[in-house]
């Protein structure tokens, strides 16, 4: 526990009294026996802290001629569509039109399903809300995909799944099956924003990147302008109870003809406009699958520390209550307050759109010109439209002569409409571009899952207890607000996290050249730039290193300097703030820790890595349970490891909790061996042993690096490092002070007094 501590900053006494030369404040407090004192001391050494982390920590944020698409030559609509093709816009712009018939048929036809179902405004709205919750749950499997095969195989699939769920929409006959057909509908819908985005992202250029999501986005009010008006039309002139039905069977056919059309797209390379703007020229990326895949779960710890996207994912996650909210609700309020019909509420609902159709295309022109200027401009641009949005709803709200209601909430979508024009590039500019389909899926899953779902369920029982425009104004205007004064707080970092996208994509460039250049020069493993932090505290500074095959080095520093950090970066069982990892060349930065495994990456744990309820046999025996090695092999391996430690073989069968601590760490030691590992990595060889024991560790290691195996061992020991490493890293707090031969660092007083000396320090 004392040395998480120091990991997370607390400095050892020690340490600091060889920084400053005073004593520690304990012994201050010892001399002057006052409490006052001591407090003072404490919050001093404290605020010292901070100040060097804040220090240590920022990130250098590059000039805007070096930022892609700041200061650029503007740009226009059309000169973008001819740099990227009309083909990718045009289907992705008509399947964004197609995509709301679906949606807005529900929102119209909602009391008729209400009817036909017998149900309550809460049940109706739980259950037709589900299809966004659905549409999360696609979206991230989707993103996956789309990060490892080519995104234009996923549209024209995903989209035909679609258009079969619609007709089937027509053919339900009870909450049950319409639950189902939502369900499916909104997985076959997931791909527009993690897959549509992430292909119009690498198409089309920075400098017209706001006009062409623009003119994608345009698709959205069209087709919530039509949609309500064919869904009506339909739904009348069929007529009788099931009349609705007919609505979604033709709504149906637009998504499947679109599907064929789709097969036409082709693929565009990956972070090709970024390499223009950044380079001046296109190098030819790691192809697809070259580089083991990101989790999603490491896309989103990952993409939590990207600032501009963390305030912009949970403002619109906030605003998701009114997003959801407002259409089924006011269809409701229209049917219950004023009794309009079907065909009615198509119309009126159709009005609630007009605005959007001048409000995407003005901002696409604005937001292209900020960005230019000041990125930050156009992110508190789009805060301060978000906001406007939940006023003019607020306000609109209180009228109750229909014109005037929806008058003002359709200049309360265009405010909304309006600002995720701006979503689009700001994603794009500040992700990773190796998972910027997943960053994309996050958007929905803030939306729907986080806003959506819960707003409906909560506006549906206000709206059974007390009316529908009571409960538009209780979660939509306040929704609104909130959700725009984060998307806007995010603007003051965006500089910083483009600075930081493109240092990595100029480190992968000039690393890709010298492999090109020096292809039997290529690191075992290779760790460049690493930022690491637990939390709000940052432990790893800019630390690098490099491992040649069948070389030991020896991972130096005192309890807290970051050694065992490290370590769980290389293994996967954290992901970093920025940097590179790679094995063999190929990178592995946001690789599973299981992943990494199966590539040949294996860490033995100091003093705790064995099962002490098992025995020494079945040690060896469970590591293997998640291969898929025969037992022959099994076998084999063990025998391998009994060869190497005689004593296991002896204890065999004594549980593992019975042995020694020496005997513990062999068969620690052991259980890594099994795997025949690619690049060993221990943690604490010596670690409380025995010198006796340490010596019989060491022979161990030594006949390793005759086999040629790649280690990494972590000391504290200058004595035992210098024994078996070739070359040693010397890290203090959080950074790298030392990379070279072992015995220059000898050499080097400065370092090696904070290192213990002898084996008993080991």
């Amino acid at each position: 526990m004392g040395a998480a501590k120091q990991q997370l900053g607390d400095p050892a006494p020690a340490d600091k009294n060889q920084e400053t030369g005073n004593p520690a404040p304990a012994d201050k407090n010892q001399e002057t026996g006052n409490p006052a004192d001591l407090a003072s001391a404490v919050f001093e050494e404290e605020a010292k802290r901070l100040a060097e982390q804040e220090a240590k920590s920022e990130v250098v944020v590059l000039p805007d001629d070096l930022l892609p698409g700041v200061g650029e030559e503007p740009m226009t609509l059309r000169q973008g569509i001819r740099v990227g093709g009309v083909s990718m816009v045009t289907v992705l712009f008509l399947l964004n039109v197609i995509d709301e018939f679906d949606r807005v048929a529900i929102a119209v036809l909602l009391p008729d399903l209400q009817d036909a179902f017998g149900v309550s405004d809460t049940v109706i709205l739980g259950i037709s809300s589900f299809g966004g919750v659905a549409l999360v749950l696609g979206a991230v499997p989707l993103a996956w995909l789309a990060d490892r095969v080519k995104r234009t195989i996923i549209v024209p699939i995903a989209t035909a799944g679609w258009a079969v769920s619609v007709f089937l929409t027509g053919l339900v006959r009870n909450p049950f099956q319409y639950f189902w057909t939502r369900v499916l509908t909104g997985a076959g819908q997931a791909n527009r924003l993690p897959v549509h985005s992430s292909l119009l992202t690498d198409t089309y250029p920075i400098p017209a990147r706001a006009r062409i999501f623009a003119f994608e986005g345009m698709g959205r009010p069209i087709g919530l302008l039509i949609g309500p008006i064919l869904a009506g039309t339909i739904a009348s002139i069929a007529g009788g109870d099931d009349g609705w039905r007919w609505a979604f069977f033709i709504f149906a056919i637009p998504p499947a003809v679109l599907a064929l059309v789709a097969l036409i797209l082709k693929e565009p390379p990956r972070a090709a406009n970024e390499q223009q703007a950044i380079l001046g020229e296109k190098y030819e990326m790691p192809p697809i699958g070259s580089d083991l895949p990101v989790s999603m779960s490491t896309a989103f710890a990952r993409l939590k520390k990207v600032k501009t996207f963390y305030f912009l994912a949970v403002g619109v996650g906030t605003l998701g209550f009114a997003l959801v909210t407002v259409p089924s609700q006011l269809n409701l309020l229209l049917k219950d307050e004023y009794g309009y019909e079907a065909f009615q509420r198509g119309w009126v609902t159709s009005l609630v759109w007009l605005a959007s159709l001048v409000a995407i295309p003005v901002s696409g022109y604005m937001f292209d010109g900020m960005f230019r200027k000041d990125p930050a401009k156009m992110v508190r641009s789009a805060g301060a439209l978000i906001i406007s949005s939940g006023l003019l709803i607020l306000i609109a709200l209180r009228f109750h002569q229909p014109a005037i209601m929806i008058f003002g909430i359709s200049l309360a979508n265009g405010c909304t409409s309006a600002s995720f024009v701006a979503a689009a590039p700001t994603i794009g500019a500040v992700a990773p571009y190796r998972m910027r389909a997943q960053a994309f899926a996050l958007l929905p899953v803030f939306i729907f899952l986080m806003g959506g779902f819960m707003g409906s369920i909560i506006a549906g029982a206000i709206s059974d207890a007390h009316g529908e425009r009571l409960a538009l104004s209780v979660v939509a205007p306040p929704a609104s607000i909130i959700g725009g004064l984060l998307v806007a707080y995010g603007a003051r970092y965006i500089k910083r996290d483009i600075s930081l996208a493109v240092n990595e994509l100029m480190e992968e460039q000039q690393e890709m050249q010298r492999m090109s250049e020096h292809p039997d020069d290529i690191p075992v493993l290779q760790v460049r730039e690493l930022d690491y932090s637990y939390g709000p505290v940052q432990v790893l500074f800019d630390c690098g290193l490099e491992v040649r095959r069948g070389e030991t080095l020896a991972l130096l520093g005192t309890n807290g300097a970051g050694k065992s950090t490290l370590l769980r970066a290389i293994s996967g069982l954290g992901a970093p703030d920025r940097g590179a990892i790679r094995l063999n060349g190929r990178t592995i930065t946001y690789a599973d820790a299981e992943l990494r495994f199966k590539q040949g990456i294996v860490q033995v744990r100091g003093g705790s890595g064995v099962f002490p309820g098992l025995t020494v046999e079945e040690n060896l025996l469970a590591v293997m349970l998640s291969t898929k090695t025969d037992r022959a092999e099994t076998r084999r391996r063990i025998e391998r490891v009994y060869g190497v430690f005689g004593a296991l073989r002896e204890k065999r069968n004594q549980p593992a909790g019975d042995l020694s601590g020496g005997q513990q760490q062999m068969l620690a030691f052991g259980m890594g061996l099994m795997h025949e590992p690619e690049v060993l990595l221990i943690d604490e060889l010596s670690l409380g042993l025995a010198p006796v024991v340490v010596q019989e560790l060491l022979e161990v290691v030594e006949d390793l690096k005759a086999a040629g195996l790649t280690m990494i061992i972590v000391e504290q020991s200058l004595n035992v490092a210098l024994s078996v490493a070739e070359r040693a890293v010397f890290m203090e707090k959080g950074r790298v002070r030392f990379e070279g031969p072992a015995r220059e660092l000898a050499e080097r007083d400065d370092l090696v007094r904070a290192v213990f000396l002898g084996a008993e320090g080991g």
